[in-house]
């Protein structure tokens, strides 16, 4: 079942890129990978789909309900972890999850106290009180305390300590096993390539590529490093080399030609060792930057 289906989804603005027919859907219980660099168009389609602007043309639907139409349901049933957190600083964080529960119609007291100690958050602090890393905890709290059926998370990790992260990528694991569906959009891509089931990648507010995370790094790229026996300079042009570097006796390359025609190259070069490994999602993402 798509619990996200993006129709040709585009957001104009005067001076500013939006985003431009992105096309895609995501199914009920995925983990969905959304990158791209600081002002691709990640969170104004986050914005977009969850009706904080409108639309310029095309469509989206979330449940099947069309994002503009039927906002008000949807976000019922929707999660929201923006990258950037703002609350009412004179208040506990208790009274703010309390506050922020009613507009769910569901509050369930145990459940906030289990998340707030997992994530080690005193509830009894106020606000202005917390660094950005605790009032990131207090937005991973509210987005899960009323069970979303969908999680959206905007740069969710940013000011989490490594424990904390890990916390967190529990908690959305266990989530997940719970049917939810999550977009995780991130320019960690580690993160991502950890977490998610498939990827979207944009740029410039256009989408590149969706793809398993499988996939996406089982493709015909591969990582080659070459040692040769002596250390004198050694170099050969071949077409597929999509980036080299060469240190002493030792030549790396980012390779996307056939891997026949690279052992015919290398077979009469004086080689000591060869390794071949599949590229880092990051190695992928700057691959399809540079294109």
């Amino acid at each position: 079942m798509k619990i996200v289906d993006l129709k040709n989804l585009t957001k104009s603005y005067k001076k500013n890129r939006g985003i431009v027919n992105l096309t895609f859907s995501i199914e009920e219980g995925e983990i969905f990978g959304f990158i791209g660099p600081n002002g691709a168009g990640k969170s104004t389609t986050i914005r977009t789909l969850l009706n904080f602007i409108y639309p310029t043309s095309g469509s989206a639907t979330i449940f099947g309900k069309d994002i503009v139409k039927h906002s008000k349901e949807i976000r019922q049933h929707v999660g929201y972890l923006p990258s950037e957190i703002h609350y009412y600083d004179d208040m506990k964080v208790i009274d703010l999850l309390k506050y922020s529960a009613h507009f769910y119609k569901k509050f369930d007291a145990k459940r906030m106290n289990d998340l707030a100690e997992r994530l080690n958050l005193d509830l009894n602090r106020k606000i202005e009180d917390l660094s950005f890393g605790n009032r990131k905890k207090v937005g991973i709290v509210q987005a899960l305390l009323h069970e979303p059926k969908l999680l959206i998370l905007d740069e969710p990790t940013s000011g989490l300590d490594p424990l904390m992260q890990n916390i967190f990528f529990e908690l959305l694991t266990e989530e997940r096993e719970n049917g939810t569906t999550i977009i995780f959009s991130s320019h960690i891509l580690s993160e991502v390539q950890k977490m998610c089931d498939r990827v979207a990648i944009i740029k410039e507010g256009e989408l590149v590529k969706v793809e398993t995370i499988e996939n996406l790094t089982k493709n015909n790229l591969k990582n080659i490093t070459i040692t040769f026996e002596q250390s004198d300079r050694i170099d050969f042009y071949l077409e597929g080399i999509v980036k080299k570097e060469i240190n002493g006796n030792e030549m790396t390359l980012l390779y996307s030609g056939k891997m026949k025609d690279l052992l015919n190259q290398i077979n009469t070069l004086p080689v000591q060792d060869l390794l071949i490994e599949e590229p880092t999602l990051e190695e992928i993402f700057i691959h399809y930057y540079e294109k």
